[in-house]
Order: structure tokens, then sequence, then C-alpha cells
């Protein structure tokens, strides 16, 4: 919130006609913890917009049919989800400060990775010998100098 927000300058009896509340309404407020004014060195309750915007929320939930002890719940619950959304959105940036760093890690390894590879050529293929290679079951059959009696002229 801007500081401007949280400044407290209405007195109760603006507070509570700006609210739309009775003053009493507001103190009791005070004492059940759902808003904290600030004070003057007189002890005087100052508000702020900030308070007006609570007071205006709790009366909503009021006239939505929840009772004291329910708004309190719902601003508790409020405040768990705010504090739960700050959280998760610092986490974010953690995380996306680590995978910026990672991929910096990553792409100064495949820079310094090309560098030590070396391509050896040859001016000609090495020889190598192959060995003639025949599937098993396929034996050649031996040659004879035998005639065959089929051909015989």
């Amino acid at each position: 919130m801007s500081p401007d927000r949280t400044r407290p300058v209405f007195m109760i009896g603006v507070a509570a006609e700006m609210a739309g509340m009775h003053p009493q309404t507001l103190r009791m407020y005070e004492r059940r913890g759902l808003v904290q004014p600030g004070r003057t060195k007189g002890r005087t309750r100052l508000y702020s917009q900030a308070d007006l915007d609570r007071l205006r929320r709790i009366q909503a939930l009021g006239e939505s049919g929840l009772n004291l002890a329910g708004i309190e719940r719902v601003l508790e619950l409020e405040q768990q989800l705010e504090r739960a959304t700050r959280r998760i959105r610092q986490l974010e940036q953690e995380m996306q400060a680590r995978v910026a760093d990672a991929e910096r890690t990553i792409d100064a390894a495949r820079r310094a990775m090309s560098t030590e590879i070396v391509h050896v050529r040859t001016a000609s293929p090495p020889a190598v010998r192959v060995k003639q290679v025949i599937p098993a079951g396929l034996r050649p059959v031996p040659r004879t100098n035998q005639t065959d009696p089929r051909r015989s002229s």
C-alpha cells in the first residue's frame, strides 16, 4: 500500500461518517481486533484510508449475513491468502533467477565444449579388410572336379 493510504488522518467521528457506521461500532471493532487505528500522543484515534476500506469490507461481510466471528475468520483467511500469494510471487522470482543462472551456466559449458572438440581428417580412408559373412544355415557347397552327369555332351 502507498504511504498515503496508510497514514492515519481521520478522527473517529469523521471515519464513522465516511464508513457509514456509528463511532461506538468502530470502538467495538477495535476491541475485537478487526481494525487498528493509529493514535495521537493524546490517545485520540486516527483512521487511515486503508482502515476505512477495511471497515467497508467488514460492513459488506456483515450485510451478507456473517456474524462478527465469521467476519474475523474471513479477514484472517484473506490475510493468510495475501501472505501466501506474496510468498508465491517471491518464490517464482527466485526460481526464474535460478533458471536464468542455470541457462547461463549451460551456455558457458556449451561454448567451452565447442573449443575442445578437435576434428582430424586423413588423406584417404583407412584400409579395412572386409570379411565375408555368411548367414547361419547357409553353408557354401564345396566344388568338386567331377562333371555333372546331367550335363554330358
